[in-house]
């Protein structure tokens, strides 16, 4: 199964952070499952470094292409099908990475896990951090 992260769980399952759950991190770490992460959220995550919203434990350059490499995690492109499912999205969430990972869902029909819990009021399979 492909499997979607958002921002919050790529970043908590790199950590190695306690605050991912077990179901999560279970099938984050299944070999059978394939990971998949937005450019939007290597966007948010490189804004949020630059303005010191955002610490790493190493350098943006390095830190991240590593941890993808490591975990095999593939990358999703921002297209325009993303987009246009993204403008069709009511308005229960304001932060654009995240409706845009939203739409993302919805476009590609993937499950997402996140501990966001207003990703619930949108039509996605929701794989939550926080179960």
């Amino acid at each position: 199964m492909r499997l979607l992260l958002d921002t919050s769980a790529f970043l908590r399952f790199i950590a190695g952070s306690g605050r991912l759950d077990g179901r999560s991190r279970a099938l984050m770490e299944d070999f059978d499952n394939a990971l998949v992460l937005s450019v939007a959220s290597l966007w948010e995550m490189a804004i949020k470094t630059s303005i010191g919203k955002l610490e790493l434990l190493k350098d943006f350059d390095s830190l991240i292409p590593e941890k993808l490499e490591e975990n095999e995690i593939e990358t999703l492109p921002i297209r325009l099908a993303h987009l246009s499912e993204m403008m069709k999205l009511p308005f229960h969430h304001r932060d654009p990475f995240d409706r845009l990972i939203i739409a993302q869902s919805i476009a590609e029909d993937l499950p997402l896990i996140t501990h966001d819990g207003i990703f619930r009021k949108y039509p996605v399979d929701i794989v939550s951090v926080d179960e």
